[in-house]
């Protein structure tokens, strides 16, 4: 019988780094990198996102449109500060984000409006009505 040998640190120590990895994520200026959720629908008039930003002020979040791309971006920094009697707590959560999307050549990027409400950003963009121009050649 071989006995292999199972070092329970080491075992500790790969659990710890799978488990805390997706944390540690940092960008170029050491701070704490987050991707927001986002969900997406679409109608027969626009295309929505709805981009999971709790604790981000409007002011803190960018939204560009340039060549097709639409980016987000921004950072998030708040601290949460709970005083009882016999109780204190203080939770900071801090990160820059960005999420970029490609937009389809049928969407008006002139009128893409953004709302920012309960910690869901919500941007609606609108798709170019379709052109009417279309005429059947007859063939001879």
């Amino acid at each position: 019988m071989i006995l292999s040998k199972f070092d329970p640190f080491n075992e500790l120590q790969k659990m710890q780094r799978a488990f805390f990895s997706p944390y540690e994520k940092k960008d170029d200026e050491s701070i704490t990198a987050f991707v927001p959720k986002v969900n997406t629908r679409e109608d027969e008039k626009a295309y929505y996102l709805d981009i999971d930003l709790p604790g981000v002020k409007k002011e803190e979040i960018n939204v560009d449109v340039n060549d097709g791309v639409l980016s987000i971006y921004g950072e998030r920094n708040f601290k949460e500060e709970v005083k009882e009697e016999h109780y204190y707590k203080v939770e900071t959560h801090f990160g820059k984000f960005q999420r970029v999307f490609s937009l389809p050549e049928n969407v008006d990027a002139d009128m893409i409006e953004a709302k920012n409400s309960d910690g869901v950003l919500e941007i609606i963009i609108p798709k170019k009505e379709e052109t009417k121009n279309k005429k059947k050649i007859e063939i001879k």
